[in-house]
This record gives structure tokens, C-alpha cells and sequence, in this order.
């Protein structure tokens, strides 16, 4: 991810597997490969680029020659270490996977090229014809660095591309083999604010840190802060991270729940407070815009909070409004709140639970009353 701090430029995403953008010359002749069995492999392919035919093989370990008619398909293997792809003979035989490594090089490229190709230059008409092809093509091929398609196309800022590789099922929290990058992480990194709203939208996962520990979140925060200020020529690069920062922290702070304010810092609009989670997480530093208004409210107005066990029974308030009896982990007494003041799955739970009949009903009169 160094690179992103260096060379803010595109180039940069133009990375293995180094195949030519434009496809061969088809060669004048057939490409025919032999097989033969040996204690590591279940066969050796090479590639022989000969206009004569070859004679089949004669000897003890039954070795047979066959015409490649054509790559039919692709598959990543575990991790992004590499790819095997599925041979088309022409002899008959029934297809068959390949590892790559045994495969010529001109058979591979004439299947991938287009493929990249599409992918570096986030071209959505030719993505999506490959995507649409009737063959067995995986949509998170990898390149030499475990890299897929939708890393790139994030990398470029093609809403499109990637919208076209999701909806084909690409893995949107695939992490690459040169410093576990997501495709988050390649649209943090190269300021693409729309990107990175729309794989969130997606579902990509924002937690997912790189092999060094840093979250896309992360990685913006600190691009931003190598960002040079006041410079014209940065303005925009520095604008597009602010959004790119605040949508991340958007879905970060989105669904955890917090239990208190522990304290505050800043001023204006770099208010920040100390929050602290109902999950248990480590308290952190959450922007004033990301909290909900009555937490600030409260704390601001030096309202403490308790913390909630249970709901034990409900009741209508003087007002006519709906209070709850609520059992606390740090005060003895249960205490009668409004609604408004407890936390929904406590009452969720309770009216589950107790068929939420009211504590007058079950109990006799409310003991509470006078």
C-alpha cells in the first residue's frame, strides 16, 4: 500500500499478470499438448508449437498426445495462489483442469487478455459480454499478486464495473497476496468516494484490515494526513478523502450501539467523544455527527446512565403514556420509565416473554401506586 502514498497515479494498478493488452497473432499453426503421468502430477502439459503433427507416444507409461481445441473455463485456487483452467480437446476426451503453470503461455493469455484488459481500463460494454459468456469463467480470476477484477475496477473507480461483478457474485472482501488489499481498500486508497459508498451499499465489509493492520478507514485517514494543506492542486484530492472517510466511518459506527458518553474533546466542528459500547468494545473517539442526538444531548446536559437488565412489568403513565418497570445491573431498586428511555429489545424481549400483560393485571394492584 506504500504505493499509494508515493504515486498517486493509476499506472500503478497495472499490475501482473503481464499479458500483452491486445491479442497475439493467432499462429499459423495448431497447439498440441502431451500428457504423461508422473508421481507429483497427474500429467505434464507443455505446449509444442509445431505445424507438423506429433506421433502419439509408444512406451510403458501409456502416454497419449492431444489437440487443445480451447480454454472453456477458470478457477482461482485456495487463497489467490495461483489459477487452473479447464481444457477443451480436441480429440474427444472429456474436458480437464490444468493447472497454470503447464499450460503455454500464448493459450493462457488468449483466454485472459480480454479479460484484464477489460478490467484495467474498467471497460463496462466488453466486462460484461466476458461476465455474459456461456462458459465456466471465475469471476475472481487472480492475477500474479492475487489480485481479482473488482480490485482493479475499484482501483479505476468504475461504478459500473463493479456493479456488474457483483451482481455476478464477486467476492466483495477478497484480500490480495501483496498486502491483503480489498477492493475497499484499492477505492479508499485511489479517492474514489463513489466506489467506496457503493461497495458498502454492496455489503463490503469496512473491518477488513491489510497486512498491515489498517482498515480502509485507516488508510484514508492516514493518506489524508500526508495530504498536503492549503495547496489548490490537493484540494480536491483531500475532498474526495474527507468523503471517502466519512462514508467509511458511516458504516463503522452504523450498527454498534452506544451505551455512554465517557467524555469529550474539540471544538466546533471537530467536537469528538469517548463512547462507550454496549457489545463491550474498547472505547474509542466517535465524531459528534455520528452519535446519536440524545446521547449527546444528555451528556452535554450532565445526565449519567445506568445500565438495563430487564424490563420486569409495564404500566400506563399519569400522561397515558406506556412506562416500564426496569431492573438495573448497577442499582438495586427497579425503577418505572417512560418508554422512550428503554432500550427497545428490552421491551421486545419482555412483551415475547410476558405477553407484555401489564403488572397490575398479574400481580394484583401496583404497589408503586399511591
Amino acid at each position: 500500500m506504500d504505493t499509494f502514498l508515493l504515486n498517486h497515479s493509476l499506472s500503478r494498478l497495472k499490475v501482473s499478470p503481464k499479458l500483452p493488452l491486445s491479442l497475439p497473432s493467432p499462429p499459423p499453426h495448431s497447439l498440441t499438448l502431451s500428457t504423461k503421468p508422473t508421481h507429483h502430477l497427474t500429467f505434464i502439459i507443455r505446449a509444442i508449437q509445431n505445424q507438423q503433427a506429433q506421433p502419439a507416444l509408444q512406451d510403458d507409461d501409456d502416454s497419449a498426445y492431444g489437440e487443445v481445441d480451447k480454454i472453456i473455463g477458470s478457477r482461482a485456487l485456495e487463497g489467490g495462489t495461483g489459477m487452473e483452467y479447464l481444457i477443451q480437446w480436441k480429440d474427444g476426451h472429456a474436458p480437464s483442469w490444468v493447472p497454470q503453470d503447464f499450460i503455454a503461455k500464448d493459450v493462457v493469455a488468449e483466454y485472459e487478455t480480454p479479460w484484464w484488459t477489460a478490467a484495467k481500463k474498467g471497460d463496462e460494454t466488453a466486462l460484461k459480454q466476458l461476465v455474459e459468456a456461456d462458459d465456466e469463467r471465475d469471476i475472481d480470476a487472480v492475477d500474479n499478486d492475487g489480485r481479482t477484477a473488482l480490485l482493479f475496477v475499484s482501483g479505476l473507480g468504475s461504478e459500473g464495473c463493479v456493479k456488474i461483478l457483483a451482481e455476478a457474485g464477486a467476492d466483495l472482501n477478497h484480500r490480495d497476496n501483496s498486502g491483503g488489499l480489498t477492493a475497499l481498500h484499492m477505492a479508499a486508497g485511489y479517492v474514489k468516494p463513489g466506489v467506496v459508498k457503493l461497495l458498502l451499499e454492496l455489503g463490503a465489509d469496512a473491518d477488513v484490515e491489510d497486512d498491515r493492520g489498517l482498515t480502509p478507514l485507516d488508510l484514508a485517514k492516514q493518506i489524508l494526513n500526508v495530504t498536503p494543506k492549503g495547496n489548490p492542486m490537493q484540494f480536491a484530492r483531500r475532498l474526495g478523502l474527507e468523503t471517502v472517510i466519512r462514508n467509511l466511518e458511516e458504516a463503522v459506527f452504523e450498527y454498534a450501539e452506544v451505551q455512554e458518553i465517557m467524555e469529550k474533546r474539540g471544538k466546533g466542528d471537530h467536537v469528538e467523544y469517548l463512547v462507550k459500547w454496549k457489545d463491550g468494545g474498547d472505547n474509542e473517539w466517535v465524531k459528534a455527527g455520528l452519535i446519536g442526538e440524545d446521547l449527546v444531548r444528555d451528556y452535554e446536559a450532565g445526565l449519567e446512565y445506568a445500565v438495563a437488565e430487564g424490563v420486569l412489568g409495564k404500566r400506563m403513565g399519569d400522561d397515558g403514556k406506556r412506562e416500564y418497570l426496569v431492573k438495573w445491573t448497577d442499582i438495586d431498586d427497579a425503577t418505572w420509565e417512560p418508554e422512550e428511555n428503554v432500550d427497545p429489545d428490552l421491551i421486545k424481549e419482555f412483551e415475547q416473554v410476558d405477553g407484555g400483560v401489564p403488572l397490575s393485571e398479574t400481580n394484583g394492584p401496583d404497589p408503586t401506586r399511591s
